[in-house]
């Protein structure tokens, strides 16, 4: 597949690297070049903007700080949702909001475009050794279409429902976590 992947810092690199890894062709954009640039050895195709990344691709994934970069990135001028082709994936795996996943959502339906919500959990050596836990939510066939690439860059995937789904679970895990963690 042609994945247009924003967001290489410590997470997207790695996984970026995976889905070279398995064979698939992958444009990769950041805010700061120099570290899509390290992704260009293995094989990655550096782009000059977010437009760039996501024209003409078959998935777009990102894997952004905070749910701003992600609402920027979505949203803003020469954003994803403004510049990938009909037909297209939207992927986030930003941790991020339910509420915000299915505003994406939303807005890729009115243009032709599936989104799913894939927040991950294991961290950098996750990310790296291709074992993350991957949650999804949205639509199920474009769930199906994005699983060969889930499974370059995790070991645990689970389609947990609809729009959203995918970030709530990962809220719900988080909150566990914690309890446990406090002796709550």
């Amino acid at each position: 597949m042609k994945v247009g992947f924003i967001g290489t810092g410590i997470m997207g690199a790695s996984m970026a690297r995976n889905l070279l890894k398995a064979g698939h062709e992958v444009f990769v954009y950041n805010r700061t070049r120099e570290k899509a640039e390290r992704l260009a050895h293995d094989g990655a195709a550096v782009c000059g903007s977010v437009a760039g990344c996501a024209s003409g691709r078959d998935v777009v994934i990102t894997i952004v700080g905070f749910p701003e970069d992600v609402r920027e990135v979505y949203f803003g001028e020469g954003g994803i949702l403004s510049s990938a082709s009909p037909g297209t994936v939207l992927v986030d795996m930003t941790t991020t909001l339910p509420s915000l996943a299915c505003e994406i959502a939303q807005k890729a339906k009115e243009r032709g475009l599936s989104a799913l919500d894939a927040p991950v959990t294991g961290g950098d050596t996750g990310a790296r050794e291709g074992t993350l836990s991957i949650m999804v939510g949205g639509d199920k066939d474009a769930f199906a279409r994005c699983l060969p690439l889930f499974e370059a860059m995790g070991k645990n995937i689970r389609f947990m429902g609809d729009s959203g789904c995918g970030q709530q679970t990962k809220a719900c895990n988080q909150i566990m976590i914690a309890g446990a963690l406090s002796g709550v």
